[in-house]
């Protein structure tokens, strides 16, 4: 089997920190080409997973503009879409595209009709963000979804329910081995933007009085002095993010560097100890998060998680046994004070169907069965 795996043009495969939709094509690629599949990556320069062969349309990742304003950022996609269609009329051979673009994904595969090979898309946002393009959309058989949890096909417009062909939830990266001492801070592991909620992480905790890490990149940024020093030097684009105003106003205030301190992005050994270190993974989302791949990685390890009541997370955690789940803040902080009652083991027994393995082995039945259909 022939397939062309599209990252899109935002982030290299797998990610230097930050990085849902990439750290989980990290995890796949490499169970995919074990069970014998041809892997084509369409990515971005950087990316340094072991592929079969590589599509790079653009030379840099082009996260950081992700956020900018349409008009000046719309032609990204369209310029990496526009180098997938070149190479598919220019000879390249797939039995199938495995797309992870969200939109123009889907919307430039489905205009090639016939000429392109069935695609299957995996759906890892909120698909009420763009329910005006997923209500009307019409793959015509060629191009069928993927959800990552039941809970987000549930919450899609019925056009869009009508085309899926399955859930496939997430599985976590293998634990890296290294040796770590358990901690007793708390952990937020994410990209900083308001939906994910730091402000509340932050209030909470001291509230309990645990020590709080966040760990995430804010705009592309990695590095909080990168950033300062960016904007100390009137970068009045970084300066304009919705997320960047968000770390200035509502965050940033509330740290002290000591008890409540943000580290930036973290990937590979440093992520690994600061999370298997900690003595509980936050998530207080302030949306419904489809497939929260960070919880799983944390059950995996052991570490509980409290978090809100949104999206995927009420499948994911067991409230009292693998962790707490609460709408609002008094009771986030006060489920903070219970987590000596939470047993490491359930987290990790609760985590324990997620496999890179499983993931592969479910999207390989979704692929033979569209294949199937379009032949």
């Amino acid at each position: 089997m022939r397939i062309l795996v599209n990252a899109g043009p935002w982030l290299p495969v797998p990610p230097e920190g930050y990085g849902g939709i990439e750290t989980v094509l990290a995890t796949l690629i490499p169970e995919l080409r074990r069970a014998g599949v041809h892997v084509t990556l369409a990515t971005v320069g950087p990316s340094s997973i072991e592929a079969d062969d590589y599509l790079r349309p653009l030379d840099e990742p082009q996260f950081r503009s992700i956020a900018m304003p349409y008009n000046q950022v719309s032609g990204i996609a369209h310029a990496h879409m526009h180098a997938l269609v070149n190479a598919m009329y220019d000879g390249g051979s797939w039995d199938l595209v495995h797309d992870h673009l969200e939109v123009v994904g889907p919307a430039i595969f489905a205009a090639m009709g016939v000429s392109a090979p069935p695609v299957l898309q995996t759906l890892h946002w909120d698909l009420a963000k763009h329910a005006a393009f997923y209500s009307t959309f019409n793959g015509r058989g060629r191009v069928r979804f993927a959800a990552v949890s039941q809970s987000q096909l549930e919450r899609a417009p019925e056009q869009l329910q009508r085309q899926a062909i399955g859930v496939v939830p997430l599985a976590p990266a293998p634990a890296l081995e290294v040796q770590v001492e358990p901690g007793d801070h708390a952990l937020l592991l994410a990209r900083i933007t308001r939906d994910k909620g730091q402000d509340t992480a932050v209030r909470i905790c001291a509230a309990a009085g645990i020590p709080l890490v966040l760990a995430g990149p804010v705009a592309g940024i990695n590095d909080p002095q990168e950033l300062d020093r960016r904007l100390a030097e009137g970068d009045n684009a970084l300066a304009a993010h919705p997320d960047v105003k968000y770390l200035l106003t509502e965050v940033r205030p509330l740290l002290d560097g000591c008890r409540a301190r943000w580290i930036g992005g973290v990937a590979g050994e440093a992520k690994e100890r600061v999370l298997r270190s900690a003595r509980v993974l936050l998530a207080p989302n302030r949306w419904a998060e489809p497939g929260a791949t960070g919880v799983v990685e944390a059950l995996s390890r052991g570490v509980p998680v409290v978090g809100t009541p949104l999206g995927v997370l009420p499948s994911l955690v067991d409230h009292g046994r693998t962790g707490y789940l609460a709408a609002g803040e008094p009771d986030l902080a006060q489920y903070l004070q219970k987590l000596d009652g939470i047993d490491p083991q359930d987290c990790r027994a609760a985590a324990a169907d997620w496999t890179p393995q499983a993931m592969a082995a479910h999207y390989l039945e979704l692929y033979e069965k569209l294949i199937r259909e379009a032949a």
